[in-house]
């Protein structure tokens, strides 16, 4: 069991040094890919992307199915082209996960 939490607390510290923030303009090329998922303001991106990483397809069910884990719509994209955005990013290939804190 120890094993178990300590490699799940290396992984999350991990995931955390690879946030970052990034422009708009350096993610619109993985929507157009299709590869980038939004994340809600209620979730720890960093949690998310733990539980994409370990494949927790439970949890990760339970934010498709509530939407707070979804493909950025279109019209979030074009909101976040004209305004310049600046979202937290992380990647768990193959997926970029955004989140507009």
């Amino acid at each position: 069991m120890t094993d178990t939490v300590s490699e799940e607390t290396l992984n999350r510290a991990k995931l955390n040094l690879e946030t970052a923030r990034m422009s708009w303009n350096e993610l619109e090329r993985f929507f157009a890919g299709g590869t980038l998922l939004t994340v809600s303001d209620d979730l720890d991106i960093v949690e998310v992307a733990h539980c994409m990483s370990i494949d927790d397809k439970s949890a990760i069910e339970g934010w498709l199915n509530s939407e707070k884990l979804s493909q950025v719509a279109d019209d979030q994209a074009k909101s976040w082209s004209e305004n310049s955005a600046e979202l937290w990013a992380i990647v768990v290939r193959p997926w970029i996960l955004v989140q507009d804190k």
